[in-house]
């Protein structure tokens, strides 16, 4: 495979997943880790990824509020739309952070009124001019990679919320893997996520759909509706829709 033909392949799981590792997609294009260094080096220099320890992440994740720049905003959008119809006036709701996340917090409508807690101190500042909002910011360490709060703290006040919703986001989704991230502060949050609501809404781009990242964070039948940007009669989310609810 060419330069050029690796790295689009690059950018483009990059764009799906936010973030990757250098050992995965060694694997992925049959190339040492020393080639896709440099390939993540090179795609750094020229602005089209930012380089973290282990590989990369997209900057249109890291920067969601220019959003000429965020990758499939138009699918984000109508996971978004779906995603308001489960909210109600007087929920508890919790989510995770992302692009898919802040559509959502962008299309609320001004006379919903909820009480929201979230991870995302970007999805905390989108909804802070909300006036029947009633906005939480659970604090912990920051993660520089996926921009949410982690550790120990964060689990702990977690464990005290008991949210009607949970709304999270997935790097990976599969029938016999479940959801599944690369990152293992990530993975206990979300975890604690699961836990903390009567109900999860996973939220989901069509491409991530069948693909498996190396750390689990629960099997698909801990969740309890599944949004993606297509029809729920889709032929690809026939399985799914034997486990979980599709929208």
């Amino acid at each position: 495979m060419l330069k050029d033909e690796r790295q689009a392949f690059i950018i483009k799981q990059i764009n799906i997943h936010n973030k990757v590792l250098s050992s995965d997609l060694a694997l992925q294009l049959n190339v040492s880790e020393d080639t896709i260094r440099r390939d993540l080096n090179e795609m750094a220099e020229e602005g089209k990824v930012l380089k973290v320890y282990g590989g990369a992440i997209s900057k249109s994740f890291h920067y969601p509020f220019q959003q000429d720049g965020v990758y499939a905003r138009d699918a984000k959008k109508e996971i978004a739309r779906k995603a308001l119809k489960l909210i109600q006036n007087g929920m508890v709701i919790l989510t995770g952070g992302g692009t898919t996340m802040i559509e959502l917090a962008r299309m609320v409508p001004s006379d919903l009124r909820c009480t929201l807690f979230t991870v995302s101190p970007l999805l905390a500042l989108e909804l802070i001019e909300s006036s029947n909002i009633d906005v939480h910011l659970i604090g912990g360490q920051l993660s520089k990679n996926s921009q949410i709060s982690i550790g120990s703290q964060v689990i702990n006040q977690l464990s005290d919320i008991k949210a009607d919703l949970c709304f999270m986001g997935t790097n990976g989704l599969s029938i016999e893997n479940g959801i599944s991230d690369s990152d293992w502060e990530v993975v206990q949050i979300k975890k604690a996520m699961v836990k903390s609501a009567q109900k999860t809404i996973l939220v989901s781009i069509a491409e991530k759909i069948d693909s498996v990242h190396k750390m689990k964070v629960c099997n698909l039948n801990a969740i309890n509706y599944l949004i993606t940007d297509l029809d729920p009669n889709d032929q690809l989310l026939a399985n799914y829709a034997k486990v979980v609810t599709v929208l």
